[in-house]
C-alpha cells in the first residue's frame, strides 16, 4: 500500500489544493492511517471546515482540546484554527468539506450572517449531532455537495450553493451564538508566531528563549502555551518538526542518513535515528527504502 502524505507549508498551512477561485469549496475523503505519519498532522487553513465521520471513530485536536468524533456525526472547525486528527478505531475515515467563508452566502449577507462566526473566539469548533434534525441537515448537505463535485452535472455550482446555504442556516439556528474575546484571539496568534519562528529556524541551534521571544512571552509562559495547545514541550515539537522535514530529504535518491540528520538540526546521527524511529515507527533507512519501492 502506498501511503499518502498530508502537505503543509513551513507555517503549518495546508497546501493540498482543492479549491479554485471560481468554486472555492471542496470535499475529499480521508482515511487517517493512510497518511505516512499515521495521523493527520497539525495544520490550519483559512477555509471553514465541516467533517462527516463516515467510518469508525477519531480524535480531533483543535487548539489543544481533544474532541471525539463518532461514526455518523460531524464537526465544524473554524477558520485559522490549529488542528490535527488521529484514529481511535482502525481505518477510521471521514469526508471533509472546506469552504472559503466568502462563498458560504452572498456578498450582501456575508457581513451579517457569516463574518461574526469567522471572528468568534467562542467557536473554535462545534459538534454536529447526526441524531438531531439540525445535524442531519448539515451532514446530508456535505454528502450531497461531495456527490455534486464528483458528478459535475450542468449547473452543479448552483446546487452546491443551495446546499451550502441550507447547511449554514441550520448551523446558525441550532449552534452557539458568536462572541469575541480579544485575549483568546491573541493567544492563538502568539502560538502561530512561535511555530512560525521554529519553522524558519529549525535547522539552527534553538533555545527556549528564542521560541518564547517570537511570541513575546516568558519562557515559562511559552512552555504553558505549548503544553496547553499542542500537549508537548517546545523542544518536543521542535524535534517532531525536524523529523517531518527529514521525510522529504530522505526521498532524494542520494540521501545520506547522517547528512539528512544534520540538515534538519540534529547534531548526533544516533539521536536522529532514535527520534525518527519513535516518531515514524521505522528507521530512516527503512523509510528511505520504503519510499524507493513506492
Amino acid at each position: 500500500m502506498v501511503l499518502g502524505h498530508f502537505s503543509i507549508d513551513q507555517n503549518l498551512m495546508e497546501l493540498t489544493e482543492h479549491l479554485t477561485v471560481l468554486l472555492p469549496i471542496a470535499c475529499y475523503e480521508t482515511t487517517i492511517n493512510q497518511n505516512i505519519q499515521g495521523h493527520i498532522p497539525l495544520h490550519w487553513h483559512d477555509e471553514l471546515q465541516f467533517v462527516y465521520m463516515n467510518k469508525g471513530e477519531a480524535i480531533f485536536h483543535i487548539n489543544g482540546e481533544g474532541v471525539e468524533l463518532l461514526e455518523g456525526n460531524g464537526l465544524f472547525i473554524n477558520s485559522g484554527l490549529l488542528h490535527m486528527a488521529e484514529e481511535k478505531t482502525k481505518a477510521a475515515s471521514y469526508i471533509c468539506m472546506n469552504v472559503a467563508p466568502s462563498f458560504v452566502l452572498s456578498q450582501e449577507l456575508f457581513s451579517t450572517f457569516v463574518y461574526p462566526y469567522v471572528q468568534a473566539s467562542n467557536l473554535p469548533y462545534v459538534n454536529i449531532d447526526g441524531n438531531k434534525e439540525w445535524g442531519k441537515i448539515i451532514l446530508e448537505s456535505i454528502l450531497k455537495i461531495n456527490r455534486l463535485l464528483k458528478e459535475k452535472q450542468p449547473f452543479f455550482e448552483i446546487d452546491i450553493s443551495t446546499q451550502l446555504a441550507k447547511a449554514w442556516k441550520s448551523f446558525m439556528m441550532h449552534g452557539i451564538p458568536p462572541a469575541f474575546n480579544k485575549t483568546e484571539a491573541s493567544k492563538n496568534e502568539k502560538m502561530k508566531r512561535m511555530l512560525d519562528w521554529i519553522h524558519h529556524h529549525y535547522e539552527e541551534k534553538v533555545s527556549l528563549e528564542d521560541i518564547a521571544s517570537a511570541g513575546q512571552l516568558s519562557r515559562s509562559e511559552c512552555c504553558r502555551y505549548f503544553k496547553r495547545i499542542l500537549k508537548r514541550s517546545p523542544f518536543s515539537y521542535l524535534e517532531h518538526y525536524r523529523i517531518q522535514k527529514s521525510l522529504l530529504l530522505l526521498q532524494e535518491e542520494d540521501a545520506n542518513i547522517t547528512e539528512v540528520g544534520y540538515r534538519v538540526g540534529f547534531n548526533s546521527t544516533s539521536y536522529f535515528i532514535q527520534k525518527f524511529r519513535k516518531e515514524i515507527q521505522m528507521t530512516p533507512l527503512a523509510y528511505k527504502k520504503h519510499k524507493q519501492k513506492s
